[in-house]
């Protein structure tokens, strides 16, 4: 299950999720509707995995963190994650995390180059991530990803490789690796459209430039026993992310909060997505699941990759063909792979397989 907290202390200059400051009047209604919601789910299973992201749910106070992860049955869970924003880990809070449940912790670093992250509008420095997460440790995370963005403005070979040290110096047992895209939505987004300077917008990385970057981090990475097993995400052997494996291969979810989404198999179905209309609406929109159509576009993202049916197989034989041939696609043991090649234009490829 995933419970969404939109929270944070300021909006970073890259993001148009519907997360960002809040009064905090709203902040205290949220969370009401928020166990109101969860208190009122019919539980057709015992949820095995948590996930608490945003926005900044490490900025909720820990009773009320504690108070939600109460009321959910399952515990202690496989894996229950929460997204923390570097620079309000104390011991404290540490430890109340894990009272409440939590065993892997998510750190939104972004970068390790003061000057990428200024832009950003992040506060926190490398050597403040590097004093947490002994902390995280001591209080009993088993489990830590670090979130990296290749293509950040101002980000350079040589700057993306200080950001590569200190994961090897911080050895962490998980890696998310986002090439970044942005929307025109958010200020770096509005920035670049009008031409302007703010943000670092003139000095962003070309596609091909953070294309290179993220191949970059692909190799370091791998020297370092981190290997890919998602088009984004790397592990050690083991810590890959049980709950995130979840959506990849199909599996049933239920989302709380705003703009959360669900999947029953069946159906899917989403709540609204801002914290206001969240609040004053009367439910989730619902739709009809089509796992059918969405196995290649969702498991194809694994380095596994996907074993199609006969009839998959057959209905698709003139798309893979055409992607084996241009190197973007591979068969192996009867499953069906990105290449490395085919990684960097994945998403042309999965669209081919939802219109097909």
């Amino acid at each position: 299950m995933y419970i969404s907290y939109p929270f944070c202390a300021q909006k970073c200059t890259y993001c148009n999720f519907a997360s960002g400051v809040f009064p905090g009047n709203l902040e205290a209604r949220y969370l009401e509707a928020l166990r109101a919601e969860i208190r009122g789910h019919a539980w057709a299973w015992t949820p095995e995995t948590v996930y608490l992201g945003g926005g900044t749910p490490s900025g909720m106070k820990p009773a009320d963190l504690a108070g939600l992860l109460a009321l959910i049955s399952g515990k202690p869970w496989a894996e229950a994650t929460l997204e923390v924003a570097p620079g309000g880990v104390t011991a404290e809070k540490a430890h109340a995390w894990v009272e409440a449940g939590v065993n892997r912790v998510s750190l939104g670093v972004q970068s390790f180059a003061r000057r990428e992250l200024a832009r950003t509008g992040r506060k926190h420095t490398a050597e403040v991530v590097a004093a947490e997460i002994p902390r995280l440790r001591a209080a009993g995370i088993r489990a830590l990803n670090i979130d990296l963005i290749a293509g950040l403005p101002g980000q350079t070979e040589a700057s993306w490789g200080e950001s590569l040290d200190w994961i090897e110096r911080l050895a962490p047992e998980h890696v998310s690796v986002y090439m970044l895209e942005v929307d025109d939505d958010s200020r770096l987004g509005r920035e670049i459209l009008l031409g302007g300077s703010r943000y670092g917008a003139a000095d962003r990385p070309s596609e091909d430039q953070t294309a290179e970057l993220y191949e970059m981090a692909v190799e370091r990475l791998a020297r370092m026993g981190i290997r890919r097993y998602e088009i984004s995400n790397f592990a050690r052997p083991g810590w890959e992310s049980r709950h995130n494996l979840k959506y990849w291969r199909l599996e049933p979810y239920i989302g709380f909060g705003a703009d959360a989404h669900s999947s029953d198999g069946r159906r899917r179905w989403q709540n609204p997505e801002t914290v206001e209309a969240y609040l004053e609406s009367p439910g989730p929109e619902y739709s009809e699941a089509h796992p059918e159509e969405e196995k290649f576009f969702v498991s194809l993202r694994l380095s596994e990759g996907v074993r199609p049916e006969p009839a998959e197989w057959r209905r698709y034989q003139e798309t893979i063909d055409r992607f084996v041939a241009d190197g973007l696609l591979e068969v192996r043991d009867g499953c069906l792979r990105l290449t490395g090649r085919g990684v960097l234009l994945s998403n042309e490829i999965f669209q081919e397989f939802l219109t097909t």
